[in-house]
């Protein structure tokens, strides 16, 4: 069995991990992603060159026991360590596979990187056209056999609702800043008193009820009416957080309508997938899979893994 490194490179946060193949012996997370050091990459290099001999080190390996270095996701941006341009659809694990491009960072260490490209769209308007980095790789590690002709839905911050062909291969795709307006209107907006983040409980009435009113007035309207809960009405915390994941999840919602396959597949934020789901049982009758904790958290070491090996 080889070992390997991979590298999740996000937005905001890195994760490093030292793997056999593709199970996980250990990960170190960076709280340093490609934006946020677009004026210094150097920490970054820094940062991930540390996490990499901490791992080696920790588990008594040196370079010489690595065969190469796995990345995808921002890393890969103009913003990130090596920047590479998209591939087009339709993408599946071969082309992933025969447009990786393999690089030696010396500053970092000798072991060559492997840095897997994003995707896009190209199409003739705005609508049509749109990119990803890294969650081809979640994709590719959560995909199976069995799940053909299907819409996967990975939420986050920047969330994917994916249409994927019966060749498994990337067909279109469309991108929603949901994890994004969570953390900004609930931090620097009116209603920050009225959204609780650590809220763990999903009030199921009251996310059907803010999807419903969303849908019915739009995002605008409907958000103040979380304050509106709050102080007339004297919702409660998990009411108030449902309400408003209900509003910002209904576009997302109206992506997967527009396609008629009978499968949606669930990755994603744990909150997040739950909600999802729980709507789209309600309103729409494709048959719904939610990937377990589990499943979601290992996608993309199991993703690098599989585009590597072609």
């Amino acid at each position: 069995m080889a070992h390997y490194i991979t590298i999740d490179g996000g937005t905001s946060n890195t994760r490093v991990s030292l793997t056999r193949d593709e199970d996980v012996i250990s990960t170190l997370r960076i709280s340093l992603g490609a934006f946020s050091v677009l004026d210094n990459k150097s920490a970054l290099k820094e940062a991930i060159k540390s996490a990499i001999d901490s791992l080696l080190s920790n588990s008594k390996k040196s370079y010489e026991d690595i065969e190469c270095i796995l990345a995808s996701g921002m890393i890969t941006s103009e913003f990130g360590l090596c920047p590479l341009d998209h591939i087009n659809v339709p993408a599946g694990l071969g082309k992933l596979h025969q447009n990786m491009e393999r690089v030696i960072l010396d500053e970092i260490c000798p072991v060559p990187f492997m840095f897997v490209r994003g995707v896009k769209c190209i199409g003739d308007s705005l609508e049509d056209t749109d990119m990803m980095r890294g969650e081809e790789t979640e994709l590719m590690g959560i995909m199976t056999d069995s799940e053909r002709d299907c819409i996967y839905i990975l939420p986050g911050s920047h969330s994917k609702v994916i249409r994927v062909n019966p060749d498994r291969e990337i067909e279109t795709f469309s991108t929603l800043l949901t994890g994004e307006m969570v953390k900004a209107i609930s931090d620097d907006t009116i209603l920050k008193d009225a959204i609780d983040l650590k809220c763990k409980n999903i009030d199921y009435e009251y996310l059907l009820k803010g999807y419903k009113f969303c849908k019915e007035h739009g995002i605008n309207k409907s958000l103040f009416k979380v304050r509106i809960l709050k102080n007339v009405f004297s919702a409660g915390s998990s009411q108030l957080y449902s309400f408003f994941l209900g509003i910002i999840l209904t576009d997302e919602i109206k992506e997967v309508e527009k396609y008629d396959v009978p499968l949606v597949v669930i990755g994603g934020k744990h909150q997040l997938k739950e909600a999802t789901a729980a709507i789209l049982r309600e309103v729409s009758s494709k048959e719904i899979i939610v990937l377990s904790d589990e499943q979601v958290d290992q996608s993309v070491t199991k993703g690098l893994m599989k585009i590597y090996k072609g």
